[in-house]
């Protein structure tokens, strides 16, 4: 991993904040460097350190993108199998709470009286608290639909006394978020710059800013939608006051060449490492392929994907992607020889430059059209501006007529499944997003549960403790708290464990807007 934080360290920090004294910093002053840094500067390394810590190897390479079934691992498939190494997810959940700190440093810079005027040479005061807020709101999000019920009202509060932070549920974080998000869209005055330089993600465009709230806004109340009945109303707020209108808008984080790489790139060509590929689940979907092996048909057979040559590379011509699940041992070079070989021939999602998206135009009309009964036009709005999207990531603009063509052999029955299998395809290297749609909907079927054939006569089989092999019989439904937690914030981590299924830390407890167990695939909307 990029970085390792220790235990020590950790609590060196926790003290240094709440301990440190005035003749103490004086001692400490560098001369070199500087004691003040810009806010721009501030929100800019955030901004960068949030992507290269949920954009990388690990939580997305380790966790997400494997979860979602676009990646999998050539050689050691434990991550797959659902078993994360405990130093991994320990890191992340306290390098998460760091970067929520940082944007707290931006807020509270442009907020301070005695720092505000001259933060505002940078970007109006309101606007740069607006995207701060934006951005915490987005990390929360992606932490708490990770581990379910996390520290969150109580964090970044030592001088109050808030030592140990308790978890809050995860129905009230995210009418929090939903609030935050509301708050900061209001806020933003469109006639002014959020800043002047460093913001990577709009290049401090405030305008664009309000309609990332909005659009985020949308995102997060439509995972509510099996448990809301105000779900709706939360959206139909959200589209009144602006959301996504074309691909000028997506929220996607623009890295530079070497040194400001994508750590996706890094995984490949600066680690020296050749350890994923795409899976076979993922590329018989973009084949228009059934998987004969389950039974599992495909609801537009023989139509091949103009995403395909976008998103993987061929082997010797041909596009196999690589067997899913299936233990460390079984994975022999036949497989790996067969499935694309991304360190020879990188698809354009690896290059040093990619930019990686946070949400794009074409999951808001996905968004729109389930909002509104699963309606086409949105629909097929939806997979245009994908194929425009990520034709023009790859530098290759589609013709009109495969354009048209793509969509009409996907649009005969629009339906639940159809708006979240586009959705799926086009959410491509989003893995945290794309994870929690497979969970809240159900779909796409075509993925391998735990006990089905992954190759051959292998099946796709978890590990973990009896009990959650026993219980775990659809995609992991969470991410175990990291055992750190079990010393460092003992109590709370306890009430927070009792609260799940058993009364155990387990990786079987679904989400709060998690209903198809009981329901099936895709339950009906609130």
């Amino acid at each position: 991993m990029k970085t390792k934080i220790s235990k020590l360290f950790l609590l060196s920090v926790i003290a240094s904040f709440t301990f440190a004294c005035q003749d103490f910093e004086e001692l400490n002053t560098d001369p070199n460097n500087p004691a003040e840094v810009p806010s721009n500067m501030l929100f800019s390394g955030a901004q960068k350190k949030t992507m290269d810590y949920v954009y990388d190897a690990w939580f997305s390479g380790r966790q997400c993108l494997v979860y979602s079934q676009y990646w999998g691992q050539r050689n050691y498939t434990e991550e797959d199998r659902y078993q994360i190494r405990e130093s991994v997810n320990n890191n992340y959940f306290y390098i998460f709470y760091t970067l929520i700190k940082n944007f707290d440093e931006v807020i509270e810079v442009n907020t301070n009286p005695e720092t505000a005027s001259l933060s505002a040479l940078y970007g109006a005061n309101a606007n740069q608290i607006a995207a701060a807020k934006i951005m915490k709101a987005w990390l929360f999000s992606v932490m708490t639909d990770t581990w379910g019920n996390i520290p969150y009202s109580e964090v970044g509060k030592l001088k109050e006394g808030k030592y140990y932070p308790k978890y809050d549920d995860q129905q009230a974080i995210y009418a929090d978020l939903i609030k935050e998000l509301t708050a900061a869209a209001a806020m933003i005055d469109k006639n002014e710059p959020a800043f002047t330089g460093g913001d990577r993600i709009y290049n401090g465009d405030a305008a664009q800013w309000k309609k990332f709230a909005n659009s985020l806004k949308a995102r997060l109340a439509l995972h509510t939608s099996k448990v809301d009945p105000n779900w709706k109303t939360t959206i139909a707020a959200a589209l009144a006051d602006g959301v996504f209108e074309s691909n000028d808008d997506v929220a996607a984080y623009h890295y530079g060449n070497t040194p400001e790489y994508c750590y996706f790139y890094e995984a490949w060509f600066v680690s020296a490492r050749n350890d994923f590929t795409i899976t076979r689940p993922f590329m018989d979907i973009l084949k228009g392929q059934p998987d004969v092996l389950n039974s599992k048909t495909h609801p537009w057979a023989g139509a091949v994907d103009p995403r395909l040559a976008i998103y993987t590379t061929p082997r010797n011509g041909e596009y196999i992607g690589i067997p899913y699940g299936i233990p460390s041992g079984e994975m022999v070079a036949a497989y790996r020889n067969a499935a694309p070989n991304w360190y020879s021939a990188p698809p354009v999602t690896l290059n040093a430059n990619f930019a990686v998206p946070l949400m794009t135009y074409a999951e808001m009309q996905f968004i729109i059209s389930e909002y509104k009964g699963f309606s086409a036009d949105e629909y097929e709005a939806g997979v245009e501006a994908s194929l425009a999207y990520w034709s023009g990531v790859n530098g290759s603009a589609l013709s009109a007529g495969e354009v048209a063509a793509y969509v009409n052999a996907v649009s005969g029955n629009v339906n639940a499944e159809a708006v979240a299998l586009q959705k799926y395809i086009d959410l491509y290297m989003n893995g945290t997003e794309a994870w929690t749609e497979i969970r809240r909907t159900g779909y796409p079927t075509q993925l391998l549960r735990p006990g089905e054939i992954s190759v051959g006569t292998i099946k796709f089989n978890i590990l973990g403790t009896p009990t959650d092999i026993a219980k775990t019989t659809d995609i992991v439904y969470r991410v175990k708290y990291p055992t750190n937690e079990s010393t460092l914030n003992g109590a709370n981590f306890n009430a927070a464990v009792k609260k799940l299924e058993d009364g155990t830390n387990n990786y079987y407890t679904p989400m709060f807007w998690d209903k198809r167990r009981t329901e099936g695939p895709h339950p009906a909307n609130k």
